[in-house]
C-alpha cells in the first residue's frame, strides 16, 4: 500500500513519534485485508481546519477527530489483483485525539491508532449508521487494534 502524508496547513509540523502508529494501522489494515495494490492520503491536522472541513462537507459546525473520504462509488472498493484501487482520504486532529487520549486515559499513540483504523475501516465499506453495521465496524477495529497490541495504556 502507498501511503501520502502531509498536514493542514501546511506550516503545521509533527514529530515522527505521532506517525508512527498511523503507519502501523495502516499496515495492519493492509496485512489484514490483503489491500497491497492501494493507496491512501493521510492529513494530520488541528481542530480549526477538521473543523472548516466538517462544516463544509458534512454540515456539522464543530471540530472532529477523524473524517474519511472514500474515493469509491460502492459501498465497499472491489480490490483485484489487475490494477491499482485510490482508497481516498483521511483526515485526522492531532489536537482532538490528544484531547480524547488524556479524557480517555490512554496514550496518544493508542488514539492515534484507533482513529487511523477508524478511518481506514470507512475506506473500506465500513459504517456505523445502523446498529448492526455499528457492531461489525466495532469488532473489526477491536480486531485490528489487538492485532496491532496496543492497549489502553
Amino acid at each position: 500500500m502507498t501511503i501520502l502524508t502531509g498536514t493542514e496547513p501546511e506550516e503545521l509540523t509533527f514529530d515522527d513519534a505521532v506517525w508512527e502508529p498511523v503507519f502501523a494501522a495502516v499496515q495492519c489494515i493492509e496485512n489484514v485485508y490483503e489491500i497491497e495494490a492501494t493507496e491512501v492520503s493521510i492529513t494530520l491536522t488541528n481542530d480549526a481546519y477538521i473543523h472548516t472541513v466538517n462544516r463544509e462537507y458534512r454540515g456539522i459546525d464543530r471540530p472532529t477527530d477523524v473524517i474519511s473520504f472514500a474515493l469509491q462509488e460502492s459501498e465497499e472498493p472491489e480490490i483485484t489483483d489487475e490494477g491499482y484501487v485510490t482508497l481516498g482520504d483521511i483526515l485526522i486532529s492531532v489536537e482532538r485525539a490528544e484531547a480524547q487520549a488524556s479524557e480517555y486515559g490512554h496514550s496518544l499513540r493508542r488514539e492515534l491508532a484507533f482513529l487511523t483504523v477508524h478511518g481506514m475501516l470507512h475506506l473500506l465499506g465500513f459504517d456505523h449508521i445502523e446498529e448492526e453495521d455499528r457492531r461489525e465496524m466495532e469488532a473489526a477495529q477491536t480486531e485490528i487494534i489487538e492485532k496491532l497490541g496496543i492497549t489502553r495504556d
